[in-house]
């Protein structure tokens, strides 16, 4: 157990010394240390794992200034990149602290990390001049102060702490006096009385020694000449001038007035000035002093945050042979203004921002500064717009932009935010960044039609491949989250009972183009097959996971004219003189036969023609003409009900047997039409009981189709073997014939309607004739003497027809009726 003592005490350690320093590593390093020096162990001390500082992207946040050290990928430690020089980088500052950020990635974190930089012995004392002439009047008393420009070294410390000594001399020594923290002054003492004629030129070296280990040296010659006479120096009225001046004065701002007295007399006693030993040297480009009045002003720019004190000394020289000179400080105190305004870098960006993401994403990191101090230099962040992004402040200048509210991208597909920093001068100063914030898509819009429902119309016998119509659904998402493909969905409720009885599919009759929504048909559609095809379409997209939309069409098939009438055969009938057609399939006539009582009167039915058109609408309407024989013949046919009557009354003039032909016409477009062919024979009213009873008894048929020439001449000689049997029989069944006679004469004249036919059916009419739907399945019985309209279920509002019969005009058209008048039956078909 001892063995995990100390791992696990090291730790602790490390812990409470991570959080007694609030999270921040301190290393120090000495400058010019070389290239690759190891300065700490980083990822150790954040706590990294071996391996995690190169996984997790350790790595150093620059600020805009060379930090010369960097993070070894491999090990995570600190190194030394580049030469390190410590007045370079702090100048004459103690201590100098790089601070530098740390980021590490998954999770996104920045430490901070402050650098130290020792400094090192490698900068010897620096005398303004190799060489300093002084000029001493020999009258100079021992303990007459002569000042001297100190040395200067750019080391900080004990490596900047100078010593002078001065070369052996009887006549001077060296007086000391630390002035401030900063300044030294340094004289030289006369010890001795001066004697021109002994010695009128004394040379000394004076020598600077710093404090470092091993020490470094610097020398200044000084040439001393023994000048003879005036022997009183000038006198300022103070001898330390303290001035405050702010950051911003103008070139030619008044500093301070200095004033020097000489007791002597006439030129001895004029002075004039001089600005010497200035600290820094660069204030010998900024202040200078007025020779003759002792106007101190500035000639440059200042600035507060390169140099906050300038201290330097005025020489006040007389005229005199030799010239006497006094001295005194003046301490220049530069105040700062806000002349700087913050500064706002991106340290590190995570874009484009996906538009799920949750709220508190950080999407950059951000540092501001600002050279200022004080309340100048205190800085206040926000950024605009205020949503959907915020600022959340992480160390002391530096912040994360998160995301405060969720995002939108078809909404909103880019941000342009500003990050604004304001300070705390007066007036304040601003600063700002811009950034570009692109959103990237998720798939979170599903395809949407323009409208739930679509109704299309579509002509049947339409070619396959013809375009029916274009669908069209919008999908907001971009690339293939918005890209739509389309499909009939079997899915769906979609279909159409086929004819034989089966179900057949939406995706049988019509597809869909899968890129552009084009819905085409496979196939000719047919009116008589399906009126009405209700499907769905599904639009899905490309996105993962994929998201679909649906929209329904009703496909409704417009009725074409492409069905030419057919006549329906011949029904069952009871005996009469005449009886209905038998019906001849397809368009081409068919014969058919009927007898006729001579005498018969003007609107006698002689036959009636039944015809079925399996359109619909007024492409199912039917009419009937009498193409021959043309003009005033004796029978004549209803326009819409197909029944032949007589014109007239029939003589015997009409002769034996009419041919009939007759056309049945649609009201399509183009027309289509049926012929029929009637033969009608004229007999007498016995033998027209007779044929009745006969045909009755034989076939229980009426009209029958005649095989031309030949079975007409047929027909003619059993007619007249009837007629010599009737005469020859006509003494021993003279009471038979009386009976069947009377019975023909007065029986009810009606005709057959024939019996049920195909699941298309035609109810005609006097006053006009109708289709039925294939969808209705009914068939229409009509008793013996019926009357004149059997049933209407439409009738178009066409003029009444030329010719003398009134009853074969066109009537008002009711609306949809389904009565029938008389004695109907009504029966469902099969």
């Amino acid at each position: 157990m001892c063995v995990w003592c100390g791992p696990v005490v090291r730790v602790l350690v490390l812990q409470v010394a991570w959080a007694l320093v609030g999270g921040q590593v301190r290393y120090s390093v000495p400058e010019e240390a070389k290239a690759g020096t190891v300065v700490g162990r980083l990822a150790q001390d954040l706590g990294l794992e071996a391996g995690e500082a190169e996984a997790r992207r350790l790595r150093l946040v620059s600020q805009g200034r060379r930090a010369s050290v960097e993070v070894s990928g491999a090990s995570g430690a600190l190194v030394v990149s580049s030469r390190l020089d410590r007045e370079e980088l702090c100048g004459k500052s103690a201590p100098c602290a790089l601070r530098l950020e740390v980021l590490v990635e998954r999770p996104l974190r920045v430490f901070h990390v402050e650098l130290e930089v020792t400094d090192i012995n490698d900068n010897a004392p620096l005398f303004p001049a190799a060489r300093r002439n002084l000029s001493i009047a020999e009258s100079s008393v021992p303990g007459s102060r002569f000042p001297l420009e100190g040395a200067s070294d750019a080391d900080v410390g004990a490596n900047a702490q100078l010593s002078y000594v001065l070369s052996p001399t009887e006549h001077f020594g060296l007086d000391l006096q630390k002035q401030n923290e900063q300044n030294t002054v340094l004289d030289l003492v006369l010890t001795k009385a001066l004697d021109r004629e002994t010695l009128p030129v004394h040379r000394l070296v004076l020598t600077a020694s710093d404090g470092g280990r091993p020490s470094l040296t610097g020398t200044m010659e000084l040439v001393i000449s023994v000048l003879d006479a005036n022997d009183n120096a000038p006198q300022f009225n103070q001898t330390v001038y303290k001035v405050q001046l702010s950051e911003n004065a103008a070139e030619g701002t008044l500093v301070a007035l200095v004033n020097a007295t000489d007791p002597d007399e006439g030129i001895n006693s004029e002075v004039t000035y001089t600005a010497t030993n200035f600290v820094p040297l660069s204030g010998r480009d900024i202040i200078a002093v007025n020779p003759k009045t002792g106007e101190i002003s500035v000639t440059g720019a200042l600035d507060f945050e390169e140099v906050t004190v300038f201290n330097f000394r005025i020489e006040a020289r007389d005229k005199g042979t030799p010239p006497l000179s006094g001295h005194c400080s003046v301490e220049l105190e530069v105040l700062d203004v806000n002349d700087n305004a913050p500064e706002v870098w991106v340290t590190s960006l995570s874009m484009p921002v996906p538009e799920d993401a949750s709220v508190g994403t950080v999407v950059a990191l951000l540092s501001v500064s600002d050279r200022d101090s004080g309340p100048n230099g205190r800085v206040r962040c926000a950024v605009w717009p205020a949503a959907p992004f915020g600022l959340e402040s992480t160390f002391a200048g530096s912040y994360s932009l998160v995301l405060r509210e969720a995002l939108d991208r078809e909404r909103v597909s880019e941000y342009e935010v500003e990050v604004r920093a304001e300070d705390g001068g007066s007036p304040s100063l601003r600063g700002r960044r811009g950034l570009r914030v692109p959103v990237s898509d998720v798939n979170d819009n599903a395809p949407a039609f323009a409208q739930a429902v679509y109704t299309v119309l579509a002509r049947e016998n339409n070619a396959a491949g013809a375009e029916l119509a274009r669908l069209w659904a919008r999908d907001p998402d971009e690339a293939a989250n918005g890209r739509v493909r389309y499909s009939v969905w079997e899915g769906g409720v979609g279909g159409v009972a086929s004819a034989g009885g089966g179900w057949r599919p939406a995706s049988s009759y019509v597809s869909v183009d899968a890129e552009s929504g084009r819905l085409w048909a496979l196939q000719p559609l047919d009116y008589e097959e399906v009126q009405v095809l209700q499907f769905e379409v599904r639009a899905v997209d490309a996105g993962e996971p994929p998201l679909c939309g649906n929209a329904t069409v009703q496909l409704f098939v417009v009725d074409e004219n492409d069905n030419a009438p057919a006549l329906l055969p011949a029904g069952s009938g009871g005996p009469g003189p005449w009886v209905s057609s038998e019906a001849v399939s397809g368009p081409d006539s068919g014969a058919l036969w009927a007898w006729a009582v001579w005498g018969s009167p003007a609107g006698q039915v002689v036959a009636k023609i039944r015809a079925v058109d399996a359109d619909s609408g007024y492409n199912a309407w039917l009419r009937y003409e009498l193409w021959e024989p043309r003009g005033k013949g004796p029978f004549r046919v209803g326009l819409y009900s197909g029944e032949v009557s007589t014109a007239r009354a029939l003589e015997e003039a009409d002769g034996p047997r009419h041919r009939l032909v007759i056309v049945v016409r649609d009201h399509g477009e183009p027309v289509r039409s049926a012929t029929a062919t009637l033969s009608v024979s004229l007999v007498e009213g016995a033998e027209a009981a007779l044929a009745a009873a006969g045909s009755s008894s034989s076939s229980g048929a009426g009209l029958r189709p005649a095989e031309g020439g030949a079975a007409a001449t047929r027909a003619a000689a059993t007619t007249n073997v009837w007629l010599v049997v009737a005469i020859c029989a006509v003494s021993s069944l003279f009471l038979l014939a009386v009976v069947l006679y009377g019975a023909s004469r007065w029986a009810p004249r009606a005709g057959v309607l024939s019996g049920p036919g195909p699941a298309t059916l035609v109810c005609a009419s006097e006053v006009g004739s109708w289709s039925y739907s294939q969808r209705q399945s009914r068939s229409l019985c009509v008793a013996d003497g019926a009357g004149k309209s059997d049933l209407m279920v439409f009738s178009p509002n066409f003029p009444p027809p030329p010719g003398p019969a009134a009853k074969e005009t066109q009537p008002e058209p009711p609306a949809l009726l389904d009565t029938v008048s008389g004695s109907p039956c009504l029966s469902p078909l099969p």
